[in-house]
């Protein structure tokens, strides 16, 4: 009874710090985005979820995520203080990574996953986007939808020491524990999928290709933190075309790209104020796009290569477009097409090798021979 009374208390708090949020928007007073608080999930001795051959795992990916897009909003932002829960690979608690964000009056709270199913499932992929409530389906049960996700994740709980007493029985496998959840009255609901609807629009066809859409679900982290929050899961780990792209550098560096696009939009609806200037990253990536529309050298040389062309197309694109899947490209002009090549090497048997490898990824791709900036098709 006493955490049912504390819960409703809270709610009406929330209530009202809600409408005066609403009230001060309306009356452009200044209110300003100044604190964020980027949350890479896991760490220590908590792994996250792990690939198969236990070489990849969550908590190195989100980290690295984290703080590539910490340093693209501080490069872009001077006015806005940007505090990791982690930094290094430490262990920190659900409990402790809100409080970092409540005791610095964060303004907006991203928490960055990776999903993954269990068994020998591979075909789920996407990232999704998840505010804090309970699965939305008004058809379905608490426990249908995304709970699988939400138990996992909120069960890092059952790492630590005394978890009972620090969260006041809340059991993560316990539907019942849930229903607290629900009484808790969420003022930021509004704001925080206001972000989460930037953010799908800006990962959208990017580095993972597939959104699994917006949804809200209750998780521990985002219930405790008294701010807009958002939980990211990037991608899947289970999925193979997904975690080449999450253990990729371009692909990593790629969905912070998108979750610092989405920022900049919404900082410039929260308060008015757009990037002073872009982060080295966006500026280098910016240069490196406008040079990869230029096809692949066009002098001359007699040097006899080999590589693996994956794809053709009528349309001009990037060569770190994420369809290449972190690979390094190189496009070549044939007629009113475009070549897309890979795996480049001087020496045929290991062009050869790289095929193995690349078939994974690209079922359809063959070896090619390159000769004075012409391709051809190579046995």
């Amino acid at each position: 009874m006493n955490i049912l009374r504390n819960f409703l208390a809270a709610s009406a708090a929330l209530a009202l710090i809600g409408a005066g949020f609403h009230a001060s928007a309306q009356k452009q007073s200044p209110i300003k985005l100044k604190t964020v608080v980027i949350d890479p999930g896991h760490g220590g001795k908590d792994f996250g979820c792990t690939s198969k051959d236990g070489k990849v795992n969550e908590k190195s990916i989100v980290l690295d995520v984290g703080k590539r897009l910490k340093k693209k909003i501080e490069e872009g932002y001077d006015d806005v203080k940007v505090i990791m829960t982690r930094d290094k690979d430490y262990f920190v608690t659900l409990q402790g990574r809100a409080d970092i964000a409540n005791k610095n009056n964060a303004n907006l709270f991203i928490s960055i996953h990776v999903n993954s199913v269990e068994g020998k499932k591979t075909g789920p992929n996407g990232y999704s986007i998840h505010t804090l409530g309970q699965y939305t389906s008004k058809k379905r049960d608490l426990y249908a939808g995304n709970m699988d996700v939400v138990r996992r994740e909120n069960s890092v709980i059952m790492l630590e020491d005394d978890y009972t007493t620090t969260y006041q029985g809340f059991d993560p496998n316990d539907p019942e524990s849930y229903i607290f959840m629900n009484l808790m009255q969420n003022a930021y609901l509004e704001q925080s999928l206001k972000f989460a609807q930037y953010v799908d629009r800006e990962m959208k066809n990017g580095a993972i290709r597939e959104s699994r859409g917006i949804s809200q679900d209750p998780f521990y982290v985002l219930w405790k933190t008294a701010m807009p929050a958002v939980l990211v899961e990037c991608g899947f780990m289970s999925n193979p075309t997904d975690r080449a792209a999450l253990n990729s550098e371009k692909g990593r560096e790629k969905i912070a790209s998108e979750i610092y696009g989405a920022f900049v939009k919404y900082k410039k609806e929260y308060d008015g104020t757009a990037p002073a200037k872009a982060s080295s990253e966006t500026r280098q990536g910016n240069m490196e796009e406008s040079q990869e529309e230029t096809p692949a050298e066009q002098s001359a040389t007699d040097e006899i290569s080999y590589g693996i062309q994956v794809l053709a197309s009528s349309k001009s694109m990037s060569t770190s477009d994420p369809v290449f899947k972190g690979y390094e490209c190189k496009k070549f002009v044939s007629g009113k097409l475009y070549k897309y090549v890979v795996g480049i090497s001087n020496d045929k048997d290991e062009a050869k090798k790289n095929l193995k490898e690349i078939k994974k990824y690209f079922p359809d791709c063959f070896l090619i021979r390159i000769e004075n900036n012409f391709i051809t098709p190579e046995k």
